[in-house]
């Protein structure tokens, strides 16, 4: 959004310095008709050509300029729609990612403690969604997850609950619940980031969770723990970066124990089985895959059967919650207009953060126009 207001600006000064050059007002000449002191009377053709002449000149320079803004911003444009962090396994994409984010401390700074979404109310919206404080919002979204899979607290107070938190972040999902639940719970989180693992264990030593938290690399196809280990199994928004997800639901359901609370959010694609994905839709969709190094999405109806499959949970609850969170996309932009401080002194991270803020304004735009949705399973 900003490179583009960019050229409009340098346009605009452009178009002040010509104007100094073009006269306001042409002074009339004198005409005299005596023989000694004859001069030429301007005639109305030679008048209009001296305001003509500077004008033309004025409107050569503004179409100049105008075409090289506009090729400018064409051209920003062309480089901000090429991917430029394009999943591979091999190369742990995903990891490297979060590693670098965990680093640079901008998402942090911004996000909090939570790398998704949050939830608005109709009334956050109707009162203006830019109005809800940020990160409250994502605490929000974690309790009316919780509300969706059924998980009440005071059904853990007695004996507590062990709970998995696939794709943890931060860890800062797993640290909440931790609280919520009460000190008899145990929460451990996943992920393939070992810088997330080390900040996660931080900051639950600081939240004194340190006891009932626990943080590990460990790849979410190939879990280590036995089958029937866990009480909750919860996932947000980490399905997006599977290149299985048939593995990546199996393995939920392995280490799920019978009787157990499952609950799930995920981006996901609308489904094509009725109306097939345009030309457009496609290019958009694998922008959308590779900016972010996600290997591909699945529709809601998609993973529904994938977690039908297993056999193992009874009739499942899908819904689609794009409308409690698309503000989220652009308050991410917002934020980080109102308070530049976490990115400013960071002119190394620039390009980045202009990558992401246009990474964040076509996903809003996928989610409004219905080619994405936010999944919600339990």
């Amino acid at each position: 959004m900003m490179l583009l207001l960019l050229p409009i600006s340098r346009l605009s000064l452009i178009l002040t310095a010509v104007s100094a050059f073009v006269p306001s007002s042409v002074p009339k000449a004198n005409p005299r008709t005596t023989a000694s002191s004859f001069e030429l009377v301007p005639t109305p053709s030679s008048t209009t050509a001296l305001y003509s002449a500077p004008a033309s000149v004025a409107a050569r320079a503004v179409a100049v300029v105008g075409g090289a803004a506009l090729a400018a911003t064409a051209g920003v444009k062309l480089v901000l729609d090429r991917p430029s962090r394009t999943y591979d396994r091999e190369r742990n994409t995903v990891a490297q990612e979060y590693d670098a984010w965990a680093d640079d401390g901008i998402l942090e700074y911004y996000w909090g403690e939570h790398i998704h979404l949050g939830y608005y109310s109709p009334d956050d919206m109707a009162g203006g969604y830019k109005k809800k404080n940020f990160i409250q919002a994502k605490y929000d979204f974690i309790d009316e997850m919780m509300k969706f899979g059924g998980i009440d607290p005071a059904d853990y107070e007695s004996a507590g609950a062990k709970v998995l938190d696939v794709g943890c972040g931060f860890g800062g999902t797993s640290r909440y619940l931790a609280k919520k639940l009460g000190p008899k719970s145990d929460v451990t989180g996943i992920t393939l980031s070992p810088k997330q693992v080390q900040r996660g264990t931080e900051l639950a030593a600081e939240q004194g969770v340190g006891d009932n938290t626990n943080f590990m690399v460990m790849d979410a196809l190939k879990m280590e723990f036995p089958d029937d280990t866990f009480d909750i199994v919860w996932a947000c928004e980490s399905g997006e970066h599977m290149p299985d997800k048939k593995a990546y639901i199996n393995e939920m359901m392995r280490v799920l124990k019978p009787g157990g609370k499952f609950v799930m959010a995920c981006w996901s694609q609308r489904d094509d089985s009725v109306v097939p994905f345009t030309k457009k839709d496609k290019r958009d969709l694998q922008y959308l895959y590779e900016e972010w190094t996600h290997p591909y999405f699945i529709s809601i109806q998609d993973f529904k059967k994938l977690i039908d499959d297993t056999g193992v949970m009874n009739e499942v609850k899908t819904a689609d919650w794009v409308n409690e969170t698309i503000a989220s996309w652009r308050h991410s932009i917002w934020v980080g207009v109102f308070d530049p401080r976490g990115w400013i002194f960071k002119p190394r991270k620039y390009i980045k953060c202009f990558r992401d803020a246009y990474c964040l304004e076509r996903m809003h735009r996928a989610f409004k126009r219905g080619l994405m949705q936010y999944g919600m399973w339990a």
